[in-house]
């Protein structure tokens, strides 16, 4: 390994960690579900990508790049459906937005028995 590859992955595990830690202040510091929501699938995500690319760059074997890869692929198909789902469900449950949230677009929107949208 040279030491380029060890301080880029330095950099990259660094740059992970910071953006994991944003996603955690945001699901301590937002007000409602759905921005602390956003908040961990954004930037969670993306920090934990750069921290599996550190990692395969750490072990230099193709096979680890590509189980890296997969992963990678993973958190990105999985994630919105995942933060969708959470959203949906809190607000089908009837988890209020901020009271400083300008428009509410789904408001009247879902049938109220059977939780699919009208239209």
């Amino acid at each position: 390994m040279t030491t380029v590859m060890l301080w880029l992955s330095i950099f990259l595990i660094l740059a992970g960690s910071f953006f994991v830690g944003i996603a955690a202040i945001g699901l301590l510091r937002l007000p409602d579900l759905y921005t602390r929501m956003h908040a961990a699938a954004k930037a969670g995500a993306f920090g934990g990508s750069l921290i599996l690319i550190a990692a395969a760059l750490l072990f230099g074997s193709w096979i680890i790049a590509f189980k890296v890869l997969l992963i990678i692929l993973f958190f990105y198909a999985s994630t919105p459906v995942a933060g969708h789902m959470i959203g949906r469900a809190g607000y089908l449950t009837g988890i209020r937005q901020w009271s400083e949230a300008k428009i509410d677009e789904l408001k009247g929107k879902y049938c109220s028995g059977s939780g699919k949208l009208d239209g």
